[in-house]
């Protein structure tokens, strides 16, 4: 991939509040704001312009959540948005610069965007109805936005969402390509490293990579699916155990038990903030030192393999 130049501009001189991004050489145009700026976006050319829009929020069990739509008057929409949906406390606004966007693109956009963002399964979307995406737009213009969804896709994580950065799970890619989804929809990051082993005699075996500048633990892996406590823990120890056990307990959530034992199989690729994070809730422990315990199908370790990235 070539170099991209990100310019963000805070609009008020704060960065909590609004804010624009845009890629050089790029017609897309991105402006986010918090809800009670909602009066400030209103005022905003790109507001009345057609375009898509993600909401941010927090669900019912108080985990982060997304609602995808378009419109031909965004912020005609939000306001419409504000006296229907609660659950939402920021939204990125995604518009063309050259204002030649139709309601046949948005809704190409929309209709694109929302499969990526459930294949991927990062953040749950609150959208009771899938899009349709409306009429096939002509070859040129498909072309076009599938180029405009690899922008989006790269400057949402420099806006601190995350909601289309990952790969598709195993699952959705092979029911997507039952239903005749796209390339593009299907698209798998190429990982940044080779894959990383952590094999353990109780039965683990978990494999790990870096993607997208992120270690993540892998769909498929066997991990423990209890916490084991030492008898005699120091203080410290026992708050890493809490931590751990937190992390653990969230990644239960998208685990499978296995013969009611003490395994279970991971059905998406989750995030860790290190591979030491990762290697300690894979194995049930307060900590574990993933530089050393996860290795390549060669023997090396991920502590060696970072290394001599370094030196290249």
């Amino acid at each position: 991939m070539t170099g991209k130049q990100v310019r963000l501009f805070l609009v008020d001189g704060k960065p909590g509040g609004l804010m624009t991004a845009e890629i050089g050489n790029w017609t897309g145009h991105v402006l986010k704001g918090k809800r009670l700026e909602l009066g400030e976006i209103r005022t905003r050319p790109e507001a009345s312009r057609t375009g898509i829009y993600i909401l941010f929020g927090t669900g019912d069990d108080d985990e982060r959540v997304a609602y995808i739509g378009e419109s031909d008057n965004v912020g005609k929409r939000l306001v419409d948005h504000d006296a229907k949906k609660d659950f939402w406390d920021e939204v990125v606004i995604v518009t063309s610069k050259d204002a030649n966007f139709t309601s046949a693109h948005v809704r190409y956009l929309e209709s694109r965007l929302v499969r990526i963002a459930k294949d991927i399964g990062r953040i749950p979307l609150v959208n009771i109805q899938g899009p349709t995406g409306g009429a096939d737009l002509p070859e040129a213009d498909a072309s076009d936005m599938d180029y405009f969804i690899d922008q989006v896709r790269i400057l949402m994580p420099v806006l601190g969402h995350d909601i289309f950065r990952g790969r598709a799970t195993a699952q959705s890619a092979l029911a997507g390509r039952a239903e005749g989804q796209t390339a593009l929809e299907l698209e798998q990051v190429a990982p940044d490293s080779p894959a990383f082993f952590l094999r353990a005699t109780k039965g683990m075996d978990a494999r790990a990579q870096v993607i997208d500048g992120e270690f993540t633990l892998l769909e498929g892996s066997i991990v423990s699916s209890v916490m084991r406590r030492s008898e005699k823990q120091a203080a410290s120890t026992a708050r890493q155990f809490e931590n751990r056990s937190l992390q653990h307990a969230d990644l239960m959530k998208v685990v499978e038990p296995l013969g009611g034992g003490e395994l279970g199989r991971v059905l998406k690729d989750v995030v860790y903030s290190s591979p030491s994070a990762a290697a300690a809730v894979v194995l049930g422990r307060a900590s574990a030192n993933g530089r050393i315990e996860w290795v390549d199908e060669l023997g090396k370790s991920y502590g060696a393999w970072e290394a001599a990235q370094a030196e290249r």
